[in-house]
């Protein structure tokens, strides 16, 4: 007869420490229906978990950056967004607003359907119209390409070809971050259903082998578990666009044995 212990086997050591996951967390808030108390509350929450910034909509960069003014937590802006439709003056003009009110980082769409149409000269004065505004106000710029929209290829190219060709431009055109997706694209299937956009492994790996070291990789779009997380920064992601940013973070916490550093809240 067998004796031994009957308790549940140790977890897996962790990859990477809590603060090395939280700084890889834009907290999201963006959905369209978000009231200015919800906004705020966000923001404490990106705060109180130590992330790298909160995304938030050109009408709350003003509020975000009054609340997290003196903090590590970086505001971020979304330009174009969700469709990258917008004029490059529109587009222009929203970076320079959104850094005259307090952004430090810009989420801007490139304009997708000019990309699948090979539009290249276009994307490129798009993209470096707010790189250029940006980076004259000491901002930096995530180009969000939409990847699940270029799967079905465009100007004569396959989905893959046409995203490494949207990589090497926005890199050229002087992106800083390379993004997946705006989580806000829907695909429809054939029973008539849409199914999310997001950030999957195999755009993960085609952003990582066709950047530079000089882009770094955001992924968005399903990232919502602490599994998840670790594996797109497996492949090479640095920053994630997350909503569950408190699921997530907890979790670590729950499997390393520990309490999240709480800081105190802004004041508003």
């Amino acid at each position: 007869m067998q004796t031994g212990s009957t308790s549940d086997p140790e977890p897996a050591p962790l990859p990477c420490t809590y603060e090395e996951l939280a700084e890889m967390i834009d907290h999201s808030l963006l959905h369209p229906a978000l009231t200015d108390a919800d906004v705020e509350a966000g923001c404490r929450l990106a705060l109180r978990y130590g992330v790298a910034a909160v995304c938030v909509r050109p009408c709350d960069v003003r509020r975000a950056a009054e609340l997290l003014r003196g903090t590590p937590v970086r505001v971020a802006a979304v330009v174009g967004f969700p469709h990258g439709s917008s004029l490059t003056e529109v587009k222009h003009l929203e970076t320079v607003l959104a850094c005259r009110d307090g952004a430090q980082e810009i989420d801007m769409v490139l304009n997708i359907g000019k990309a699948r149409s090979g539009d290249w000269e276009y994307v490129r004065r798009d993209i470096a119209a707010v790189c250029e505004a940006a980076h004259a106000h000491g901002a930096r710029v995530k180009v969000i390409l939409e990847m699940a929209l270029l799967d079905a290829g465009g100007a004569g190219r396959d989905g893959p070809a046409l995203k490494r060709k949207l990589c090497e431009l926005a890199e050229a055109a002087g992106a800083d971050w390379i993004k997946t997706s705006t989580g806000f694209a829907f695909l429809p299937q054939p029973d008539g259903t849409y199914r999310p956009g997001g950030a999957t492994d195999e755009d993960l790996k085609l952003m990582r082998e066709t950047c530079s070291a000089r882009v770094q990789i955001k992924a968005a779009g399903g990232v919502r578990t602490l599994d998840r997380l670790l594996r797109v920064r497996e492949l090479g992601a640095s920053r994630c666009g997350a909503t569950a940013t408190a699921q997530i973070l907890d979790e670590y916490c729950r499997r390393a044995g520990r309490a999240h550093p709480l800081a105190s809240p802004p004041t508003a």
